[in-house]
């Protein structure tokens, strides 16, 4: 009785095993693959919209990147701030 308990239990955890690695195939679309336009592009006007930022404007948005890494992001001169 405890061997064939011991063997369904080894058959079943096999069989749970193999079905995890099965994977679906995966097909392209009908129009092929999508190519995603570049960061600077935006989403136009929106009320997220940094102000300063003009939506397809490369320099605009690398000036609004600087300014979100130097006074943003950067928790010395955020700190050093709200000391002085």
């Amino acid at each position: 009785m405890m061997q064939r308990l011991t063997l369904t239990t080894l058959a079943m955890s096999a069989l749970l095993g193999l079905t995890a690695c099965g994977e679906k195939p995966q097909e392209m679309n009908a129009n092929g693959v999508k190519q995603d336009d570049a960061a600077y592009s935006g989403v136009g006007q929106s009320q997220y919209v940094q102000s300063g930022w003009s939506a397809g404007d490369k320099g605009s948005w690398e000036q609004q990147l600087k300014t979100r890494a130097q006074y943003g992001q950067n928790d010395y001169t955020r700190i050093g701030a709200q000391t002085k």
